[in-house]
């Protein structure tokens, strides 16, 4: 069984005691939990809050600063560990700014790249091809290193065709969609583009599968995501209240760093106001 020990300070994923099948794993890694002393994520509408440590930190600051070369509004002037959670969220409403969402996926895929040394993509081909045993580390891997990202997750048993494998990865309550409230955030800068990176990139199919009802998520290692067009993703609408306020987040962001631009925002901001609540994501 592939089980995931959240106890100590990052080593490896070692093989599990009693297992000669190398698709069995037990990763020691240690991540920073949620506040409340029960462990659970928030029921849906309220914030979880979440207790980050020095690991947590580092990849919110690693990832945030690569991004806002990207994002509008210019860079600020944090330290590296002044980071946080909803800085890093800022940060990528602030991408979303003036960009479709084939451009917002641009964005992360090359924020992926820039993270990995060259030639990572194609040694990450020749190390996990595309098996069942590759597919199983991967979703083993993502318990711990993505816990920063997306708060508590486990890996649980998926069908990938026709033959069960523990590839595949249950979200609790993704912290990403939780803190920004977007679903065009979910599925452009991060559902698409991780598929993308997985399955094109890395060579492992990928498939995330949010559930916009409760905030959880599904990643099946091994899968090939449908295309756009037929994803139900791509025809979720936004969460009427948390989008809007996002956006009027994004106009307050750039106009305070942009004055010039204060008739331009007032006008936008009464047509988003007075226009129906329901968007897509797809344009």
């Amino acid at each position: 069984m592939a089980t995931a020990k959240l106890s100590c300070l990052p080593t490896f994923c070692i093989p599990a005691k009693g297992h000669r099948n190398s698709s069995h794993y037990r990763v020691r890694i240690k991540c920073a939990g949620i506040a409340d002393p029960s462990g659970i994520p928030a029921p849906m509408g309220q914030k979880t809050e979440y207790k980050d440590g020095w690991f947590e930190k580092a990849f919110m600051s690693l990832f945030a600063r690569k991004m806002e070369k990207f994002a509008s509004g210019g860079e600020s002037k944090k330290g590296f560990w002044d980071w946080d959670y909803e800085s890093f969220v800022d940060v990528s409403k602030r991408v979303m700014i003036g960009r479709n969402r084939q451009q917002q996926q641009e964005v992360v895929r090359e924020v992926l790249l820039s993270m990995l040394p060259p030639g990572a993509p194609a040694q990450f081909r020749k190390l996990f091809p595309p098996t069942k045993w590759a597919a199983e580390f991967n979703a083993s891997l993502t318990v711990p290193f993505f816990h920063w990202l997306v708060g508590p997750s486990e890996v649980i048993e998926v069908e990938v065709n026709g033959e069960k494998q523990r590839s595949g990865v249950r979200i609790t309550k993704c912290r990403y969609l939780e803190n920004s409230g977007c679903v065009g955030m979910c599925v452009n800068m991060c559902k698409i583009p991780t598929q993308d990176f997985f399955t094109n990139e890395f060579g492992l199919p990928l498939t995330m599968n949010p559930n916009f009802e409760d905030m959880s998520c599904e990643m099946i290692y091994g899968q090939v995501p449908p295309p756009f067009e037929e994803d139900p993703a791509s025809k979720q609408s936004c969460y009427a209240t948390f989008c809007k306020e996002t956006i009027f987040f994004v106009l307050v962001y750039i106009f305070a760093m942009n004055p010039a631009y204060h008739c331009e925002f007032l006008s936008f901001f009464q047509v988003l106001w007075l226009s129906p609540a329901r968007m897509y994501v797809i344009n």
